[in-house]
């Protein structure tokens, strides 16, 4: 339901050329809690990345360990979400109060020895960050905005129309309201507009900068001011109902948003990137996918208007970090694979996940969702030398695909055993913490028959508490790639299937808690080519990672050898 896109900074050199100014300093979270409750955020760091971290799982913790409940009213929200922002300012600061009493004891005294270690602590206390956050309870959607990102909201007619709310306005030197409620702490609001930024930034709502908020009277700007003009209290929007509604929400940092106006004016920067998120939606069987090609599209566009030297070129010499979060409302993705209900059978796996910090173990299944038509062969490795009803390592594609001369290219390299007849598993996303396999049984045998079997890419369906947790603990949302191992000395599989035949798979949490005597592999790979016998584990007690295949392989015999006895049978003797 939630994908995120991202983009580092990036200054144009006059050839065109792109290099990164600073390391990203950008944040966001996405969160669903065991009652149903989803929290989303995105946050624009500036000189430094500690705020926005710090902000990102701060938040968190104060939102969703049961502060929340589904019979809150609209006001106790708006409270608790206010008071959440308030407990993240104080503490960050607690965080660096040490490092701010010795700047300040140190600068009393001007020493040579002295001006190093004062560089030191200002890169550390130095910095904050604006926040854009998204709650959804009890289906109805509350947004806290502070500072300049930009949260749109697009509901989707019955006529294919799609309706744009920008929920919120920036605060900015330019708002009025802002400019208002400065005036009446007796800062010159005229100025402010005038000058368009406070200490380098228009924002006017900030988490951090203890320049703004600690030593706001020795900034011109600010020092007439009664009290604290910069401040970290969130304007609330909403309850807003989702009932019935269909359409996206996107939380962008002002990175992003700077970008497309700068290219293209900001007169309809967010009808364009809705159409842009619409375009990709339309294409895309992957939100996080659609997330990035949009990021990526503004990023080029950005680009592409500063070299063609028009007359926005000049806007257009540099970019901040972009991030662009989608959360989708009842809203189709493109039908790019088929799910475990479209002509496809289920085969069971049984998945131990075990976290490396504890004993305890997930029970988790995995299931390979097999095509009920579109049969594979092998289209090009003819000279084998293996004995038949050895299925041979190579090219696949479906029977109705070859052609005399046709060479399918190969899609990725498989960590599995050369002999099983496996296609391309993408890497497996996780929606939690990365987890590995962890137990010893006997491994499989490669499978006594040339039909080839189609290994499906794997989604979390359910989102799986680590290990150890209490059920109150909040799984991340935060995919998780393990990537693909080279298979030494054989050619990698490739497989082809027309999209309406795409299977999938799912993996569904039993949340069953077991003790384990090994630890976790950690290295994130579902699969792991096993000798004859069973590993054993190593100095520091890790084992390599196994799926049990037998449930699968029994399955699988009955549906395909009618009941009849297969020399040598299926799976693990």
């Amino acid at each position: 339901m939630c994908g995120v896109g991202t983009a580092p900074n990036c200054v144009y050199s006059p050839d065109g050329k792109g290099t990164q100014g600073h390391p990203n300093e950008d944040a966001h979270l996405r969160f669903r809690s065991e009652d149903g409750c989803f929290l989303y955020g995105v946050f624009n760091g500036y000189d430094g990345s500690r705020v926005a971290s710090f902000a990102s799982q701060c938040l968190t913790a104060e939102l969703l360990l049961g502060q929340l409940k589904s019979s809150h009213t609209d006001n106790d929200v708006r409270r608790i979400l206010t008071q959440a922002f308030d407990v993240v300012e104080k503490s960050y600061f607690e965080t660096i109060d040490d490092a701010l009493a010795e700047k300040a004891h140190l600068s009393n005294y001007v020493l040579p020895h002295n001006e190093e270690r004062l560089k030191e602590l200002e890169l550390e206390v130095s910095g904050g960050a604006t926040a854009a956050v998204a709650l959804i309870l009890n289906n109805k959607l509350y947004i806290a905005n502070l500072g300049t990102n930009r949260v749109l909201l697009c509901k989707s007619s019955s006529d294919g129309q799609n309706q744009v709310l920008q929920i919120g306005r920036p605060h900015s030197t330019d708002n009025e309201d802002e400019l208002q409620r400065l005036a009446a702490l007796g800062v010159d609001s005229a100025r402010v507009r005038q000058a368009g930024q406070i200490v380098g930034k228009s924002s006017t709502r900030r988490l951090g900068d203890y320049r703004v908020k600690l030593n706001y009277n020795e900034i011109d700007l600010l020092s007439a001011a009664k009290t604290k003009p910069i401040i970290a209290e969130p304007e609330i929007h909403g309850s807003q109902s989702l009932d019935s509604v269909s359409g996206f929400l996107l939380l962008m940092s002002e990175g992003l948003i700077n970008a497309l106006e700068s290219a293209h004016g900001p007169e309809q920067a967010n009808q364009e990137i809705v159409a842009m998120v619409a375009a990709e939606l339309a294409q895309q069987n992957s939100l996080e996918a659609v997330a990035q090609s949009v990021v990526e599209r503004v990023k080029r566009l950005h680009h592409d208007v500063y070299v063609s030297g028009r007359q926005r070129a000049t806007y257009c010499s540099r970019h901040e970090d972009m991030t662009l979060l989608i959360r989708t409302l009842n809203y189709p993705l493109a039908d790019g694979a088929l799910t475990p209900t479209q002509g496809g059978r289920i085969y069971p796996v049984s998945v131990p996940y075990s976290n490396s910090q504890s004993t305890s173990k997930t029970s988790v299944t995995l299931s390979l969702v097999m095509p009920s038509q579109g049969t594979l062969t092998n289209g090009t490795n003819t000279a084998s030398t293996l004995e038949e009803g050895t299925p041979t390592p190579g090219m696949y594609q479906p029977a109705s695909c070859q052609t005399s001369g046709d060479i399918l290219q190969p899609i990725i390299e498989l960590p599995f055993s050369p002999l099983l007849p496996l296609s391309p598993l993408p890497p497996l996303s996780l929606s939690t913490s990365l987890f590995s396999l962890s137990t010893t049984p006997a491994p499989p045998r490669p499978l006594p028959f040339s039909t080839s079997l189609l290994c499906l890419s794997a989604h979390l369906s359910a989102d799986i508490c680590p290990a150890g947790t209490s059920s109150s603990s909040i799984p991340t949302l935060i995919p998780v790639s393990s990537p693909p191992s080279t298979l030494p000395n054989h050619p990698p599989f490739s497989s082809t299937l027309p999209s309406s035949q795409s299977p999938t798979a799912t993996l569904q949490s039993t949340n069953t808690q077991t003790q384990s005597s090994s630890s976790s592999s950690g290295d994130g790979s579902l699969f792991r080519q096993r000798g004859s016998q069973a590993a054993q584990p190593d100095e520091t007690g890790r084992v390599p990672p196994y799926v049990d295949f037998t449930q699968f392989y029994e399955l699988w015999s009955n549906d395909h050898c009618d009941g009849q006895s297969t020399q040598g049978g299926l799976g693990p003797q």
